[in-house]
């Protein structure tokens, strides 16, 4: 009975039906016999250069010409692939090789995984560290076939009818506009961006979405590359404690502990708060967090924070005078939004105004700091505008500036409550919503209107 590896390579050989379906996923580091791979490596470029099957006389050539073959492993493999013949490729069923050839991948990439990570940790590894085996196995326990070939639109509509009508799940706001302009929430394998200048509530907004989730019973990860663990986590602390910053640091110990105990007690998810130095972290230094957490604490994030995305690395590029900074911060944020889809999660972060949007009444995509390739990859993304006659009301404004989740022309604008002590955001009544479906002629008659538990104001300047 031949072993598995040989009925593969004929297969191969001699199948067109089963080559086109499981070439691209074999890899010629899952034949560990020097001679196999030898013949494996032919039938590969012989399929990648002519999209067909290679003759016996075209193997013979190819193993001629391979350089560095000792004459002992040619002799095998000329031995083997006189063995080979299509009668006995062809009698067995296009399923099953299939399947097998599946469950050969996976049991050789896992066994390469785990031979690489004891290279690692005996310290034979000349470019990897022990903080990669974790994704060194993720990977190798992720192979698998991806045998879908695209969607036929006419002879697929009842699948893309049940596509329309399923329930896609969401992570939902405590802000009754943001769920509306949202349809109930940020779904999962997103990437979504808060823009405003500096000091105008990026990091509130991004630490009130954190506690509204872990409220919801949901895991969170919040990456920082700009303020300390421990100050992220005080602004946590003013917004579920209900209590201001300043009361915060003045709070008797036995009165924090207990409201922490009670909090404990209510919250079924966790927060972990992860701190970067500036502009030296990438998606590969936040996978491998992930998966450090997943071994280490079993802990798989509902929502992933990053405070925020111009000041991380590009895990691709570096940030030098060839690169420029547009496409530096597309290519993080491209990469962001790739491991929101690699994870299942949807990522949050924020940006900051360019020059003119700071001293803009009306920010738009064209404020966005540094990068325009940032709005062209984000999924959905606004602004925050404050004004002293805002500030003054407790109130911020809210701008959709993309939305792949709504139309953008309904809701543009609206007002939300801010508690800055607290680090809260909260709803407020708004009889009129500014500017709903249309931007105004000029500066000097943008109007709006807005009824809330201070009462009925006119705003006609607006800064960022």
């Amino acid at each position: 009975m031949k072993e598995f590896e040989l009925v593969l390579l004929e297969a191969l050989l001699f199948r067109e039906d089963f080559y086109k379906k499981v070439i691209p996923f074999i890899k010629n580091e899952y034949f560990h016999r020097k001679p196999i791979q030898m013949l494996y490596t032919c039938i590969h470029d012989f399929v990648m250069e002519y999209n067909a099957c290679p003759s016996k006389d075209a193997m013979s050539i190819c193993l001629e010409k391979h350089k560095g073959i000792a004459q002992k492993e040619y002799d095998e493999c000329i031995e083997i692939l006189e063995d080979f013949n299509k009668k006995s490729a062809d009698q067995h069923n296009l399923e099953w090789l299939v399947t097998e050839t599946e469950n050969f991948c996976k049991e050789k990439a896992l066994y390469n995984g785990i031979m690489e990570s004891i290279q690692i940790i005996d310290g034979k590894s000349k470019d990897k560290i022990r903080t990669a085996i974790p994704s060194i196995l993720s990977d190798a326990l992720a192979v698998s076939f991806d045998t879908n070939i695209g969607h036929d639109y006419l002879e697929d509509s009842d699948q893309r009818y049940d596509f329309y009508h399923r329930i896609e799940k969401r992570i939902p706001f405590d802000l009754e506009f943001f769920n509306t302009i949202t349809n109930g929430g940020t779904p999962i394998k997103t990437l979504n961006i808060v823009m405003a200048g500096t000091g105008v509530g990026k990091s509130l907004f991004l630490c009130h979405h954190a506690a509204n989730c872990l409220a919801q019973g949901m895991n969170v990860l919040y990456i920082t590359c700009e303020m300390a663990e421990e100050r992220i986590a005080e602004r946590i602390d003013a917004n579920l404690l209900d209590i201001t910053l300043d009361s915060l640091r003045e709070l008797p110990k036995e009165v924090y502990e207990k409201k922490m105990a009670t909090l404990k007690q209510s919250a079924k998810g966790k927060i972990i708060i992860k701190e970067y130095p500036t502009s030296s972290a990438s998606v590969n230094h936040f996978r491998v967090l992930l998966d450090e957490l997943n071994l280490k604490k079993k802990f798989k994030p509902d929502v992933i924070i990053i405070d925020y995305l111009n000041i991380c690395a590009s895990s691709r590029m570096k940030h030098n005078g060839n690169v420029n900074s547009y496409m530096y911060i597309k290519a993080i944020a491209e990469e962001l939004r790739s491991m929101a889809v690699e994870y299942a999660v949807p990522i949050w972060s924020a940006t900051q105004v360019n020059r003119v949007g700071f001293a803009s009444t009306d920010i738009g995509l064209e404020d966005t700091s540094e990068s325009f390739g940032l709005p062209a990859t984000a999924d959905f993304m606004f602004a925050l505008i404050s004004t002293e006659k805002l500030d003054e009301m407790n109130q911020i404004m809210v701008k959709q500036l993309k939305n792949r989740y709504n139309d953008t022309a309904i809701n543009r604008k609206f007002i939300v409550g801010i508690n800055r002590a607290k680090m809260k955001l909260f709803d407020v009544e708004q009889t009129q919503l500014a500017d709903a479906n249309q931007e105004p002629d000029t500066e000097e008659d943008e109007e709006y209107r807005f009824t809330s538990k201070f009462g009925k104001k006119d705003f006609s300047k607006f800064r960022t």
